[in-house]
Order: C-alpha cells, then structure tokens, then sequence
C-alpha cells in the first residue's frame, strides 16, 4: 500500500499547525550513538526511550511494562525507559517532538499519526533491518507500514473491527446484512435497542470509526490510492445501508458511546459493532454479561481496524538499540507474551491463544481470523489529510441522516470539498 507523501509544503504546514502552542517535552535520550544500521557487533551501550500509550493503560500498562522489564533483564548493553506523555495529547505531543528533532526513540503510534511522520521524513527506514519472511509478520496489516515501497514501522497492534452480541438478546448472531437489519428490529422493544452506534458531530472520529465498516462491507473505499472516491456508487451504498438502520428507529439516537457501551454492557442493547479491544471493557463493566463476537455480517468480507505500529524516531541516537528491542520483541515468545497483555488484540506475527484466554473468551479466534482483511481507518493515499477529509464526510452524512439532503448528494458534495482540500 502507497500512503503517498503530499506535496512538501503540504508536510511542513502539517507538522507547522501540530506545532502550534505545544512544547517540546522531551529529548533523544542521551549517551553514545550507535549508527542507524545493524551491525555484526550488536547495538552500542544506550538507555532509550519507548512512548506508547498503552503503557498508561490502567489496565494493560502493568503487562507492557513486565515486558519492558524482561528486555532490560536480558542482557546489560541497552536499557529501555518509558517516556511519560499524557494520553489526550499524546499523538500531537509526539509529532511536535519529533518535527523539532527530538522525541522519544522507540514510539507506538496510531495510524494517522504514522501518515503524518512517514510522509514527513520523521521516522527511520526499516526496509533491511526487518526480515518479514524470517519474523513471518502477517501480509494484512504489515503492509500498510510501507509508504512508497519503504518499511516505515512494524505491527505492536491491531484491533479488528466484528459484530458484538448480547447473546440472551441475540442467540442467534445475523449472517446478512437482511438478517442484520431484521434482528435489530426484532430486539427493539421498551428500553432494549436492537443496535447502537454513533451518529453525532460530537463524536465525529468515532462516526468515522462507525461509517468505515458499512462503507468497506459494502465494497467501497474513500479513495483508489491517488484519487477521492467519496461518490462513488459502493461508497454511497454502505452509507445508505448505515442510514437504513438510523432511520429504522433500533438504536438509542442521541446517545453517545459512553452511554451506549454502558446500555450494552447492562444487557439494553442487542448488538454494536466495535473493535477487539472492546472486549475487555466490557467484560470489565459486567462480568456476568453473556456476549459473544463474530464477523459483521456484511456483503463484503473486509472490515475496519485500529492498526498501531511500532516506529524508530530518525532523530534517534541509538538506532540499533531501538531495532534491538524491536526485533526482541518480535520474536515468538514475546509475541505471544504481547498479545496475552493486549487482550483481544492481534501483534505483528500468528500466535496461539492460550488455554485460559480460550476458556475465557472462546471467540477470539474469530477475532483473529479477521486480521488478514482489516483495514485501517485512513484515506489510501492521504493519510495526513483523513482527519480533514473525515471532517467533510462525517458532518455531509449527518446532514443527510437529518434530512437536509439524500446520501448521493451529501457525498457529491463531500467530493468536491475534499478534491478542493488535497488540490485535485
């Protein structure tokens, strides 16, 4: 997959606005530089730094940080940190790092955020430094971590999108987009929605979250890799498919995903699409919930996901001590340990579950079948310009599910703001 840098001074007003009243917080860690490149002697002497996310997961930092440990106890030439960055900001804290040459060594990033830094300059080739058919990374998700033929990144993880289920509401889960929508009507009654997703401006990233998966189970895509295709007939057919079940009065309107996960988990909704990492939390909020997973029952078998790859900072000093942990980490046994700390999640290369996460949530291997089919929730080809382009679709949509136009004419609109927006 080609991400396709924008323009150069697309790159620097990208990196310019994220700049913007954000301080610099942290630096390259410090010490003797190693070269960028693996050699036969191994990485020299270096603390680095490694910022993700996760690691301020209440509930999955405690196991990255025992991995993090097992490395350090490894062996005395490389010591990894963590790097403190408040989760809100984290992505924007990052990049504004970076862009001043500095930052963490080693980073987590989401998706859009990757666009941005790859297409940036921002991050280190890996192209000979990641063996794929040695590491046997998984071909879905791996490729979209090459931009323009370059490896930019590795999997740390990804959460692929399925049909979640109450099965005390829904014994039987839909295998059709009729059965879908017949059984969300069938399951509302009094306080019990049949389904619930978002559809307010407020929530715009997560109605794109939403509408991803009915565009793509519907055999559309936002872009052909080097031009919009936000009106195109299949693109139009998934969002009318997404307004169908608006319109159909079988989910709670109005109510936003802190309030639906909670109806959910409470036994009021029958059925929501979400994303594996979804299952912990709800398993959290009610353990006593009887609920399963399978794949969203839509005409294509392709559905979205939140993709996080790991990335080495090309301002980094130590280099080949943050591709040492990298590689460490790829190996089987800390590919097995990392997705055991994930959850429900998948990692860069095929694992087995374990027994006890079988017992526990017998349908993670229908999770993970879905991994060679995700997609991340990006514009192909524009990456650093999804979240603008997200803005334009999301807010024609919702016109649209309010009545003020038909879906073909929110996206003919939509079309022409976001070719105006990349210059097309």
């Amino acid at each position: 997959m080609s991400l396709r840098p924008p323009r150069r001074g697309r790159s620097i007003s990208v990196l310019a606005a994220i700049a913007v009243g954000v301080t610099v917080l942290a630096a390259c860690s410090s010490g003797p530089s190693a070269s960028s490149g693996n050699s036969s002697a191994g990485p020299q002497p270096a603390t680095i730094t490694f910022a993700a996310s996760t690691l301020g997961d209440p509930g999955r930092g405690p196991g990255l940080q025992k991995l993090i440990d097992e490395y350090n106890a490894s062996q005395k030439v490389v010591t990894v940190q963590p790097a403190a960055v408040p989760y809100p900001t984290f992505g924007q804290t990052v990049l504004t790092q970076m862009g001043g040459g500095e930052g963490p060594d080693l980073v987590r990033f989401d998706m859009p955020e990757f666009a941005t830094a790859s297409s940036s300059g921002l991050l280190e080739p890996l192209d000979d430094k990641i063996d794929a058919a040695k590491l046997k990374l998984i071909p879905g998700p791996d490729k979209y971590l090459s931009v323009d033929g370059h490896r930019y990144g590795v999997v740390f993880e990804n959460a692929n999108y399925a049909m979640f289920y109450n099965k005390d509401l829904v014994p039987n889960p839909p295998k059709t987009f009729d059965e879908f929508v017949q059984t969300a009507k069938n399951t509302t009654k009094g306080d019990v929605y049949g389904l619930a997703f978002r559809q307010t401006q407020a929530e715009e990233a997560g109605v794109w979250q939403d509408i991803f998966n009915y565009v793509l189970g519907f055999g559309g895509d936002w872009s052909d890799g080097k031009k919009l295709t936000l009106d195109s007939p299949k693109v139009i057919e998934g969002l009318k498919a997404y307004q169908q079940l608006y319109d159909a009065n079988v989910i709670p309107k109005g109510a936003d995903a802190a309030t639906f996960r909670k109806m959910f988990a409470n036994g009021k909704v029958g059925m929501e699409l979400n994303n594996g990492g979804y299952v912990t939390a709800t398993s959290s909020a009610n353990a006593n919930l009887n609920f399963s997973v399978s794949r969203i029952p839509f005409p294509e078998k392709k559905q979205g996901t939140l993709l996080a790859p790991m990335v080495v900072n090309a301002n980094s000093k130590h280099k080949d001590a943050a591709l040492d942990f990298m590689n460490w980490l790829l190996q089987p046994a800390q590919q097995v340990k990392l997705q055991g700390v994930l959850g429900a999640s998948s990692v860069a290369s095929p694992t087995e579950r374990s027994a006890e996460s079988l017992k526990k949530f017998p349908f993670l291997p229908a999770l993970d079948e879905l991994t060679d089919s995700g997609v991340p929730q990006i514009v192909n080809g524009f990456g650093p310009q999804t979240a603008d382009i997200r803005h334009i679709v999301v807010t024609e949509v919702l016109a649209a599910l309010q009545g003020q136009q038909d879906m073909a004419t929110a996206m003919a609109k939509a079309q022409k703001q976001a070719e105006k927006l990349v210059g097309q």
